[in-house]
């Protein structure tokens, strides 16, 4: 049987394919009876889509696969704490436990900035437990924004004209 460190190893090597792509590494697999049954990773910039974060993209391919938008005995894992918008799409599926690696002190709606899912007037309390595998999920995360920066300085020093 698989434990949520191995689901949450999954969705790390999503995330480092959104990476390699150029995106912000998230990666996320909805999983069903310890089957995953949806993928994805975050590909805003490729899709030129505002909402494919992974989050998303796995609720959409879970939902697809199962034949039914509602996703009431899964869970998700996903690599960063989610943001309003996926926090919102989880809540809208009836996902029922959240699983996340790293936290995000800047958009993060599962208790950082926010906390959607515990708002008692909402129709839906997602189950979440923050911190699977958050170093490894915050050192992809700070790995691909230090190279950002690093690639934006060597721009600024040598232009091409």
């Amino acid at each position: 049987m698989m434990t949520n460190e191995d689901y949450m190893k999954i969705a790390i090597e999503l995330a480092q394919r959104a990476s390699q792509s150029g995106e912000v590494p998230v990666g996320a697999i909805v999983v069903q009876a310890g089957t995953i049954i949806g993928r994805g990773f975050n590909s805003p910039i490729s899709s030129t889509d505002p909402s494919a974060h992974a989050e998303v993209l796995a609720i959409r391919d879970a939902a697809k696969h199962i034949g039914n938008y509602r996703l009431v005995d899964c869970a998700l894992y996903v690599t960063l704490e989610p943001c309003a918008m996926c926090a919102g799409a989880i809540q809208h599926a009836r996902i029922a436990q959240l699983y996340f690696g790293a936290k995000d002190p800047k958009t993060g709606a599962c208790g950082s900035v926010l906390d959607l899912m515990g708002m008692e007037k909402l129709n839906h309390h997602t189950e979440v437990q923050g911190g699977i595998l958050a170093d490894a999920c915050g050192n992809l995360l700070s790995e691909f924004f230090a190279m950002r920066r690093n690639q934006l300085a060597q721009a600024k020093t040598n232009p091409t004209n």
